[in-house]
């Protein structure tokens, strides 16, 4: 049964690394969920043993700011910000900079990749009309999102994922993060301000009336009010994160102007699906016993993945081969000092930056350019992501070599 397992284990994280498998219509997401029903087909696991290794706490912390996003989004919170952030009167190097602290603050609150999906078509336009160049800005959508997510424990899936399993204090965490991810947006900005002066030709764009959400002051400012008293929560408190995000959710749901129908179009399921199916799966290796062999022979031979040094070589090595919340899933078993919850956590965000499938707001903002007629490939990706992640990620490295 061990070889079965094996094989399922390792087909699925094939899937991971493809996108999918080869000759089917399969994506990540249905990768895990197969993987996880032949876990159970094969009487691996009983149905409620499958269950039982689902990280509920995640889960239910990852849907319930998937709703606080899906009211700011509905009530045209996100676009307001875009418009009211383009329509600034600073010169380019200055507006990028307020792009880049305005989209890492959003993300470190709110999902990354709602926050792109959100500014990326009207972020473009606003460009076109102020006769900048859009990908510098897009560009810095993208890493900054990705950069300012790394700052807490609700800023991406892999963060909720470490700080509900590991139990983090969630201040704790945001003073330990906020030095690398200060120096990593600083970084950001330094790197893409360089090209701004270059001179530029507009191109015809399409317009972003169709993702333009008028503001709803009244639902967004609800939906800001609430994210405001979880981090309160967070910070002040011990009420389990999990439930106050969940009690949170369910007074937004209250609403007599969106139905719950429509808030939960806005969920993307696929990742929660994603998320149970890695649970299963993951866990019937760890019942094999073979990930426990392998960790122990590593170590043997002189690699141990519970170090700091191996355990960010591999974190970033994992995140762009598999992204990063496989790579989480499997390194977390060995996050087993102080140091090392924060460490997966800031090194598995930031090496999304490194390449453009590194992570989905990379993806989010270049399919948003593309829709608007502006062109972003790998190597133009590359051109920030490789440097703006390498500098990020020394800076990281740097800041636990001082900590100790």
């Amino acid at each position: 049964m061990d070889a079965w397992v094996l094989a399922i284990f390792a087909i699925v994280y094939l899937g991971m690394i493809l996108g999918g498998l080869p000759r089917l219509h399969l994506d990540r997401t249905g990768v895990a969920l197969l993987g996880a029903i032949a876990v159970v087909g094969l009487g691996v696991m009983t149905p409620e043993a499958a269950a039982q290794s689902i990280h509920l706490p995640t889960i239910l912390l990852l849907f319930s700011f998937m709703v606080v996003s899906a009211q700011l989004r509905l009530g045209g919170f996100y676009g307001w910000v875009t418009t009211a952030v383009s329509g600034l009167n600073l010169g380019p190097a200055a507006l990028l900079g307020v792009v880049i602290l305005v989209v890492a603050l959003l993300s470190a609150v709110f999902s990354n990749d709602i926050v792109c999906l959100a500014m990326a078509p009207m972020l473009a336009d606003a460009c076109a009309r102020k006769r900048l160049n859009p990908v510098p800005f897009l560009l810095a959508l993208a890493c900054a999102a990705n950069i300012g997510s790394a700052l807490t424990l609700i800023g991406n899936p892999q963060n909720m994922l470490i700080g509900e399993t590991l139990k983090l204090p969630f201040g704790a965490y945001l003073l330990e993060a906020l030095v690398p991810v200060t120096l990593s947006l600083l970084a950001l900005w330094a790197w893409l301000a360089r090209g701004l002066s270059r001179p530029y030709t507009p191109v015809a764009m399409m317009a972003a009336g169709d993702d333009f959400i008028a503001l709803d002051r009244w639902q967004s400012a609800k939906g800001v009010a609430v994210a405001a008293a979880l981090l309160a929560v967070f910070l002040f408190t011990d009420w389990p994160r999990d439930v106050a995000a969940l009690v949170g959710a369910g007074l937004l749901l209250l609403s007599q102007r969106f139905h719950s129908s429509k808030v939960m179009r806005e969920i993307d399921w696929e990742l929660l699906v994603l998320f149970m199916g890695l649970f299963v799966v993951n866990h019937a290796l760890e019942l094999t016993g073979l990930s426990a062999r392998g960790v122990a022979a590593l170590a043997q031979s002189g690699v141990d993945l519970s170090q700091p040094a191996p355990l960010f070589a591999s974190t970033l090595l994992l995140s762009n081969l598999v992204s990063n919340v496989p790579a989480v899933m499997l390194l977390l078993p060995l996050a087993r000092e102080p140091w090392a919850g924060p460490l997966l956590a800031l090194v598995s965000t930031l090496a999304g930056n490194l390449l453009l499938v590194g992570s989905i707001a990379n993806l989010i903002v270049v399919d948003a350019a593309r829709r608007q007629g502006i062109a972003i490939d790998w190597r133009l990706h590359a051109r920030v992501g490789v440097p703006v992640a390498l500098l990020s990620l020394v800076v990281t490295a740097g800041w636990f070599a001082v900590r100790g």
